[in-house]
């Protein structure tokens, strides 16, 4: 009689998962992702010709001015994140910020379009300035909050429509994040192919009309399968849990852990509703916050529960995979400026066809439209078979792979370019072929297919249920930090090598690459992605998996017994 009547209780839950979310859902998200992806990646791959050509900057200037705005959309996006897990849902938080980034993208039609908003050629590293440098700055600082706001908020609420307590939608959710690369490669692929040749041959302004019409027919397509959608209602904010267990463990510190961690605070969820985590012997010292002091009754600022400690816990222990990923993304960095720049004084034709420059990327595209449905299709189910993993294989093993391939990457581009400068310098009139950067763009590409969709995947699935936008938001703040790494290191390899060389002359300084020693920087960073991937085998190797936390005996969350004011768990 129980079991009919919790059954029965069940039903109207279960009806109303098969009503709303999973792939049916999901296809809205995936033509946004097509949509919006589409003009990011052609101006990630463009607009640093734009900034060359039609703003004058120098070329390290141009590319710096790409890398700071790249790292501060993908830095943004913890902006997204917080928004979407604290004061508004994922789908409207998507959209607001979205509206933000048309708006911005139409601002750079404007001025694009119009002569008397451009600069005059000065020969500085920077013609930029009065009344036409507050708007030019101004749309891309917009664009950077529009589009991080957007990238903090989709990727998890896409993820939202799957249950990763279901062992069905569990790999459905392993699924999504595939497809979800797969649709943002289908759209960039037509970026950087039709948006970046109109941009180049005909007009900049047509270039970026095309972006921001393809961008508002993505968020209008958002927003008409709101019917679809689980929408999760935003919790706690974040950052107070996280202060909470920090300054309460500080309060504490002198205090004794319990012999038993059941004796630590928890409160009681016979319904099952609240996510609860159980507790992992790492950073002990944390646990310090769970301690009910003797008469005194739980409050917020006193104690904290032993899940808002594992919280705290969990976050820690992801930070030294943020941080052994950023080096990639300094590498992706020189994909979207110096290669584009290299790309840019080589042979463009294609038998009777000029091919772009920033239109090179392609390549990897192709490879990665491939290789995902295959991945999908025939790697996933059959690594399933051995691993018995929902993803075939653990997410961090997918980024170390990815990591392996960009270094193989860099150390292949510093090859290419020996070869281009020295026929530059042979014979100008004869550069090799543009297709010569599809070695590295190839092998970049495949390592980004990796790395991407296995840290995306890592963190939401790692996440606490109440941080899931901030914690995919991780992915984004990595890739933020290796631009703004890229920058440093242009800055300051070109001070240094300044004063040592003996030119006088930095790597990567000037106009002209034929003077410059870009195949060292390529190699500089393909020696430092080799000493990171031996960091990130120590820090992945010790990473705890939140599944593992609760080691072989841990019972379902509805069969644990909690209790709660000064009692304990059983």
């Amino acid at each position: 009689m129980a079991d009919h009547d919790a059954k029965e209780e069940q039903r109207p839950l279960n009806q109303w998962k098969r009503s709303k979310g999973g792939f049916r859902a999901s296809m809205f998200i995936f033509v946004l992702s097509a949509l919006d992806n589409m003009g990011f990646v052609a101006n990630m791959v463009s607009l640093v010709l734009y900034f060359y050509g039609v703003m004058h900057f120098d070329l390290s200037s141009s590319a710096n001015t790409l890398t700071n705005l790249l790292g501060s959309t993908y830095l943004l996006s913890l902006v997204g994140g917080f928004i979407s897990d604290t004061y508004l849902n994922r789908f409207t938080t998507c959209l607001l910020f979205g509206s933000l980034e048309v708006l911005a993208l139409a601002m750079l039609t404007v001025q694009a379009a119009s002569n008397h908003l451009h600069p005059e050629a000065c020969g500085k590293s920077s013609c930029v300035k009065g009344g036409i440098a507050v708007m030019f700055y101004t749309s891309l600082c917009m664009l950077a909050l529009g589009m991080g706001g957007v990238r903090g908020s989709m990727t998890a609420f896409g993820a939202d429509q799957f249950d990763e307590k279901d062992p069905t939608e569990a790999k459905a959710l392993a699924s999504f994040f595939n497809w979800l690369l797969l649709s943002s490669t289908v759209g960039a692929i037509t970026g950087v192919t039709g948006v970046v040749w109109v941009s180049t041959q005909k007009a900049w302004h047509w270039g970026f009309f095309i972006i921001t019409i393809a961008s508002s027919v993505g968020f209008v397509t958002l927003a008409l399968g709101k019917p679809f959608y689980r929408i999760k209602t935003p919790g706690d904010s974040p950052t107070l849990r996280i202060a909470q267990v920090i300054v309460v463990a500080f309060k504490n510190r002198k205090l004794s852990l319990p012999e038993s961690h059941g004796e630590l605070y928890e409160i009681s969820d016979k319904d099952g509703t609240v996510e609860k985590i159980g507790h992992t012997n790492q950073m002990r010292i944390l646990d310090k916050a769970a301690i009910v002091q003797e008469n005194s009754k739980p409050q917020a600022w006193k104690v904290c529960t032993v899940t808002q400690v594992e919280e705290v816990k969990i976050l820690t222990r992801m930070l030294p995979i943020v941080a052994s990923t950023i080096i990639l993304n300094t590498c992706m960095a020189q994909l979207q400026t110096f290669s584009v720049q290299q790309g840019n004084v080589m042979n463009l034709k294609l038998g009777s066809l000029t091919v772009p420059a920033p239109s090179i990327p392609v390549i990897p595209l192709v490879f990665i439209s491939v290789l995902v449905p295959m991945y999908e299709l025939f790697f996933v189910p059959f690594a399933r078979k051995i691993t018995h993993h929902p993803s075939g294989i653990t997410q961090l093993q997918r980024v170390g792979v990815g990591l392996v391939l960009s270094a193989i990457s860099m150390a292949v581009a510093g090859i290419v370019e020996v070869k281009r400068r020295d026929q530059g310098r042979k014979d100008p009139s004869k550069p090799i072929s543009l297709f010569w950067l599809s070695f590295q763009y190839g092998i970049f590409g495949i390592a980004d297919m990796f790395t991407l969709v296995g840290l995306l995947e890592f963190f939401y699935r790692e996440s606490p249920a109440s941080m899931k936008s901030l914690s995919t938001s991780f992915t984004w703040l990595s890739t933020s930090l290796g631009y703004f790494l890229s920058t440093v290191f242009v800055n300051v390899i070109n001070a240094v090598t300044k004063r040592i060389a003996p030119s006088k002359q930095g790597w990567l300084h000037g106009f002209d690459l034929n003077q410059n020693n870009l195949n060292l920087f390529y190699w500089f960073l393909a020696t430092l992605s080799c000493l990171n991937f031996f960091n990130y085998l120590y820090w992945a190797s010790r990473y705890k998996y939140k599944c593992e936390d609760s080691g072989p005996g841990f019972k379902p969350l509805g069969e644990v017994p909690l209790k709660s004011e000064g009692n304990v768990r059983e």
